[in-house]
């Protein structure tokens, strides 16, 4: 095999480790509570609780900064991206109403964004 098929491989490596990292903390924070709550006042809650998904994105904090630190912006919002985004898919992809593409594509902006912003932050603050 020739060397210049092998030369993107340590480039995807940081990426690919984060979108694994991204779906396992999705799985551990939010992945076993499935359960809507019933409010006294017969209103629905949930599946998830604040906690979790506070837990969940103090957890991303590490191996984001950990990326962009190490010079690899671009795999920390990429694998985070792509890790959080196929976790929600694979979680939600069996809601009757057919609205779970909403909350995926707002879980893949939304996560865009914040990984972007913190990757930015942290880069400038090592680069100092």
């Amino acid at each position: 095999m020739s060397q210049g098929l092998l030369r993107p491989v340590p480039r995807l490596f940081p990426a690919l480790v984060l979108a694994g990292v991204s779906c396992a903390l999705w799985a551990a924070w939010l992945g076993w509570d499935q359960q809507r709550d019933v409010q006294p006042d017969g209103s629905t809650t949930g599946p998830y609780e604040a906690w979790q998904v506070g837990g969940l994105v103090l957890s991303l904090l590490v191996p984001v900064y950990w990326a962009a630190s190490r010079h690899h912006v671009a795999a920390a919002v990429a694998g985070t991206t792509v890790g959080l985004t196929v976790a929600a898919y694979g979680d939600w992809s069996d809601d009757a109403s057919g609205l779970f593409m909403v909350g995926v594509t707002l879980v893949m902006l939304g996560s865009l964004a914040a990984t972007a912003a913190v990757s930015a932050v942290v880069r400038a603050a090592t680069r100092a």
